[in-house]
């Protein structure tokens, strides 16, 4: 069993031809999708055949009600807080003929995050839990994703942590003392650069001490895996790229399903490479 520990919220996503015009109207193809990058690794788990917990926060209402209910549907078990006061968070994804998107969020109650939400019993039966860094990078929400990695290292499990946003590490130091003793982090080459100063692969080494090990994803040149023995790194698979959103989740619930069935470096980053091609030759952010 795999814990994930992030947002869940419900994405709008817009597919618009050319550029969007201020003050003018864009033809798009618009349509309602589960997203939050906790509940799409939670998804992309499932997809891969491992068991997946996801630990997040919802709003009540009737957006909170359909994502728990597609997430239960696809046999997640769900340790969801539910906010009587904020709403669920809504996700606005830009996504243009080359299929990169650009995102408008409002976390809403994943923002209102708290360690309290972080219970012993979501971590029963759990060998690894994975955290997202958006949870780390908003003020009101780090405590918990704090508490969250501080709950695992007492219950012996294993923890990896993605950064999900190089804009958003505008204090590299703070974040990687929050990371400390992870046993594997996964950035992208962007915030691997927010960290490092730059975005090749082998600029890892200078975190192993922090963190275990690194795992870098670089879009269309692969994905690598970073440890003391050094770097070994596998090329992107082919694919058509509608939609890259949810991409990096997905990457990451290849390699963590691998990996923790006991898969060697190079067939865990095939494996995470694989669900990626996967997630962007369709449109949303799931399978």
């Amino acid at each position: 069993m795999i814990v994930v520990v992030g947002d869940a919220g419900l994405d709008v996503v817009a597919q618009h031809d050319g550029p969007i015009l201020h003050g003018g109207d864009v033809r798009t193809k618009v349509r309602f999708a589960g997203g939050g990058a906790g509940a799409n690794t939670a998804m992309w788990l499932r997809a891969a055949g491992a068991e997946a917990t996801l630990v997040a926060r919802i709003g009540d209402d009737a957006g909170g009600r359909l994502i728990r209910a597609e997430l239960e549907a696809a046999g997640i078990r769900c340790a969801l807080a539910v906010d009587p006061d904020a709403t669920t968070c809504c996700v606005v994804v830009l996504v243009d003929n080359d299929g990169q998107r650009s995102m408008l969020p409002d976390r809403g109650a994943n923002a209102r995050f708290c360690p309290e939400d972080v219970t012993e019993e979501a971590l029963e039966g759990a060998q690894h839990l994975h955290l997202s860094g958006y949870v780390l990078l908003d003020a009101t929400s780090r405590p918990a994703g704090l508490a969250a990695l501080a709950a695992a290292k007492r219950a012996g499990l294993t923890t990896s942590v993605d950064p999900q946003s190089a804009p958003l590490l505008t204090d590299g130091a703070q974040f990687l003392e929050d990371v400390r003793g992870v046993d594997l982090l996964m950035p992208n080459a962007a915030e691997l650069a927010a960290l490092t100063g730059s975005g090749d692969p082998a600029a890892a080494k200078a975190l192993l001490g922090t963190v275990g090990e690194v795992v870098v994803t670089s879009g269309m040149d692969g994905a690598s895996w970073v440890d003391g023995d050094g770097v070994v790194s596998v090329p992107a698979e082919p694919a058509e790229c509608i939609d890259s959103t949810g991409a990096g989740d997905a990457f990451d619930a290849g390699v963590l399903a691998a990996w923790l069935a006991g898969s060697s470096q190079v067939d865990a980053l095939r494996a995470g490479v694989r669900l990626g091609a996967r997630a962007v030759g369709k449109v949303g952010a799931q399978p």
